[in-house]
């Protein structure tokens, strides 16, 4: 059986898998809730929509030639 995540013991509960138990369940819980956890977002460039239009308008362009 695998580590529990938070406290790192192998010997847990099927009931709060992959936790040991209920505690390190919502110690991690509090730490989503909290913000702890994060995926890093990319912000996209500031002339973003202006390059997504262009792009757009181009594909129009050629798609009236064909």
């Amino acid at each position: 059986m695998a580590k529990c995540p938070i406290c790192k013991k192998s010997d847990g509960a099927e009931k709060f898998r992959p936790f040991c138990s209920k505690r390190c369940s919502d110690v991690d819980l509090h730490r989503w809730m909290g913000g702890h956890y994060a995926v890093p977002a990319v912000e996209p460039p500031d002339d973003f929509d202006a390059e997504i239009e262009a792009a757009l308008s181009d594909q129009e362009v050629q798609d009236k030639l064909h």
